[in-house]
């Protein structure tokens, strides 16, 4: 098939010309479906390609932003706040469990700050009775020394979501449910966003890219784009027992398949279908090193976050990234509220090469500043396709979202 549209610096330049038109058609495709309040996509640059390598439902790491992007943070979580009828005042922002990762707790601060200064009454409710014992809060201290306070939360009898002395108009989730929390979410009536019937412990990454797949050939036929500019190639793999080895043998043909027509250097990410946080990914060259990985190694890809038991996995073509810092091999990580793009960061590390997962031991951040970029009349053409990615990408959740709530009705 004949694309107009067939190399990266012909993307970006269609990208930057038509910047309007394209945000205002992906503004009406989104218009459409349940779009997550907030997202964060991970986007990975290469000479010849831009693609999304991860996309948050439930995103941690506002406190990886600049000031700026804060400001612009609050102004659009008050704009699609206000859409939800009727209009929240009180909402109760609920965190992951892991009370003692004290750079999350900066995430949480920032975050509780930002959904402030939208002008929204915010407090920390953790509906994990293992937390309290017989307490009904939690004072805690982040890396950055701020003090939270977290509320024992609980749904009445009625559905209503509460904290002692509180009611609440809405719950703005911030856990990933790698372990449901034990929660009746149907019977709860207070709205809760983003929904939490799409947490880990159903959602799969393999179904994601499949949904980022059809939503890239959309886009990409609308425009006489190349697809293969906006995504990795990747392949889906069931029934995997790391501990046992089975289906390993599915996974290493899997893997030699998709590097036909790829450079014989190429890397392939083995990434579990569940996995957060950078964990359960494997980078090999050749399906053999996955037939000959060791005990170790596969209990890593056997059991994440939680304990959650790895049973499938997505195995995806490595996008070698072209981006440094401080020469440091780096990538992008994009935010997004009401799935528009207000802030980002890169993700650097010191102790991975340019083809391996750099959500790992060695990171570091460095803040991204798009607020600034604009501010500044800086718009550079990366920066234009990196938005784009992102929404693309958070259109793909919102499909995600759209099926699981079909399938609660």
């Amino acid at each position: 098939m004949e694309f107009k549209i067939n190399t990266k610096a012909e993307l970006e330049s269609f990208i930057t010309t038509n910047w309007n038109e394209i945000n205002k058609f992906l503004d009406e495709e989104m218009g459409e479906l349940p779009c997550p309040i907030y997202s964060s996509v991970d986007i990975r640059e290469s000479k010849t390609k831009f693609a999304p390598v991860d996309m948050n439902i439930y995103p941690a790491g506002f406190n990886n932003l600049c000031q700026l992007d804060l400001n612009a943070s609050a102004a659009q979580f008050k704009n699609t706040l206000k859409e939800i009828k009727p209009t929240p005042s009180k909402i109760a922002l609920i965190p992951e469990s892991h009370t003692k990762n004290l750079f999350y707790l900066d995430h949480l601060a920032y975050l509780q700050v930002t959904l402030r200064d939208a002008g929204f009454e915010v407090l920390l409710v953790s509906l994990d009775e293992n937390l309290f014992g017989d307490q009904e809060e939690l004072t805690l201290v982040s890396q950055s020394k701020f003090e939270l306070s977290i509320l024992k939360g609980f749904v009445d009898t009625d559905g209503i979501l509460k904290a002692p002395g509180h009611v609440f108009d809405l719950g703005l989730l911030n856990n990933d449910q790698s372990d449901p929390l034990n929660v009746d979410w149907k019977s709860c009536k207070t709205p809760i966003e983003p929904t939490p019937l799409i947490g880990w412990y159903r959602r799969d990454k393999n179904e994601h890219f499949n949904y980022y797949s059809d939503v890239v050939r959309s886009f990409s036929e609308k425009y006489s784009i190349n697809p293969d500019l906006l995504m990795a190639k990747f392949k889906a793999i069931d029934g995997v027992d790391f501990s046992t080895k089975e289906g390993l043998e599915n996974i290493a043909q899997s893997i030699d398949e998709l590097k036909v027509g790829l450079p014989e250097s190429a890397k392939v990410f083995v990434k579990a279908s569940q996995g957060t946080y950078g964990m359960g990914i494997s980078v090999v060259s050749s399906g053999k090193e996955i037939m000959e990985m060791n005990r170790k190694n596969r209990d890593k890809m056997n059991i994440g976050k939680n304990k959650i038991k790895f049973t499938s996995v997505v195995i995806q073509e490595g996008v070698d990234s072209i981006l440094k810092y401080d020469d440091m091999a780096a990538e992008v990580a994009i935010y997004l509220v009401g799935g528009k793009p207000v802030g980002g960061f890169v993700r650097a590390n010191s102790q991975k090469d340019s083809q391996e997962n750099l959500n790992s031991r060695g990171m570091v951040f460095k803040k991204y500043c798009i607020s600034e970029i604009k501010e500044n009349n800086d718009f550079q053409a990366k920066e234009a396709v990196y938005s784009i990615v992102s929404r693309l990408s958070t259109m793909a959740g919102a499909l995600e979202i759209k099926n699981v709530m079909a399938e609660g009705k």
